[in-house]
């Protein structure tokens, strides 16, 4: 269950809580990307202590390797990754759509190669949902078919008819009442494709509407024209989330825009290549320069890699290509996201949204 908490005068900004089988979480929110089952170089605890609250895990890699089945013989994903807090799982459409594990595309799913062996594999509605279902995810999401950007408005119909489908399909073959499912709107850059994906979607009635098929190569420009048009497309009553969004400033233009829940690697693929967030913009802290700074990596930060190492110590560390210094990176990147989405979220609260979101992107995009 989703409930919108408070909505923001200026722009389509709200504030709500998603009611999931593992926990309340408050939205806007951030997922880390946990995809076979950890967030790379940090613990569940770690994770956690960022402020996340609900990760996005692989299932079609998960299926792959441990297996579905030993997940849920061992009491699902939380108690296998031991994570307290919510999980999403992804179908994997997105990952087995590109061209090094693709065989082919039917109307019936998607023929791959697995990454590890090389085996041929068979991936329809009906088996992905079956997977979620053994891993146990509070949320699941539909498999969908993720056109290229720039394929044509033609080749994008006859995606779309697809995906459409296969979330029927889906749905009807779910079974788990306390599992969520999500579907995915498709219909590249183009207006009315983005229409008829949300139509037909809403008639399905699904738990929460995920905008699939942005953020993979258009100018932002069209991301962000495609959202104020397509969010119009979906219901207010059910929570919006956009795949494939991690920065700083993307969080905040597209809270603007009424997105509700975010995943990516963004932050700690940057962290892990020695980038971090700071109140003043993004910071390649491994350099040669920065060996000699001491205080921390963000003055006023309260992450553990703030309060308890000096910019020099995590600057030597990821000279050293020690994962410690990935660690404290992530730690700080992910709690950076979460703080700044908490102060969001009081914003839209009180009706200052439009003000903090300026302030905060004045200083940071300097």
């Amino acid at each position: 269950m989703f409930e919108v908490i408070s909505t923001d005068p200026r722009t389509s900004a709200r504030c709500g809580i998603l009611h999931t089988a593992h926990g309340a979480i408050k939205t806007p929110m951030f997922m880390p990307v946990a995809t076979k089952g950890t967030i790379k170089t940090l613990s569940p605890e770690q994770g956690f202590s960022t402020g996340a609250r609900t990760i996005i895990s692989n299932a079609m890699l998960l299926s792959l390797r441990p297996g579905s089945d030993l997940i849920g013989k061992n009491g699902g994903l939380h108690k296998f990754m031991n994570w307290p807090g919510s999980i999403f799982t992804d179908s994997g459409g997105f990952q087995v759509l590109n061209d090094e594990l693709r065989v082919k595309v039917t109307d019936e799913g998607v023929l791959f190669k697995s990454p590890y062996d090389g085996q041929k594999q068979m991936l329809t509605p009906e088996v992905c949902s079956h997977i979620q279902e053994e891993i146990g995810s509070d949320v699941a999401m539909v498999l969908d078919d993720c056109p290229k950007y720039g394929l044509g408005y033609e080749g994008t119909a006859v995606s779309l008819e697809r995906t459409l489908r296969w979330a029927k399909q889906f749905k009807e073959a779910h079974s788990r009442p306390e599992q969520m499912v999500f579907a995915i709107t498709q219909g590249g850059v183009f207006e009315e494709l983005r229409a008829r994906s949300a139509q037909v979607l809403l008639d399905m009635d699904f738990d929460g509407y995920a905008v699939g098929g942005l953020s993979i190569g258009e100018p932002k420009s069209e991301m962000y024209r495609v959202l104020e048009s397509h969010v119009k497309d979906l219901p207010a009553n059910k929570p919006r989330y956009l795949m494939g969004v991690g920065s700083p400033e993307d969080l905040l233009k597209c809270i603007a825009r009424g997105i509700d829940i975010f995943d990516s690697v963004f932050p700690t693929r940057n962290a892990r290549h020695n980038t971090i967030y700071t109140s003043n913009g993004r910071l390649n802290i491994g350099k040669e320069k920065y060996s000699q700074q001491v205080g921390p990596l963000d003055e006023g930060c309260g992450c553990e890699a703030c309060s308890n190492y000096s910019f020099s110590y995590v600057n030597h560390l990821l000279r050293e290509h020690e994962i410690f210094g990935m660690t404290l990176a992530s730690i700080h990147n992910l709690h950076f996201l979460m703080n700044m989405l908490d102060e969001a979220r009081d914003a839209i609260g009180n009706g200052t949204f439009t003000e903090y979101s300026r302030q905060f992107l004045d200083a940071y995009e300097k």
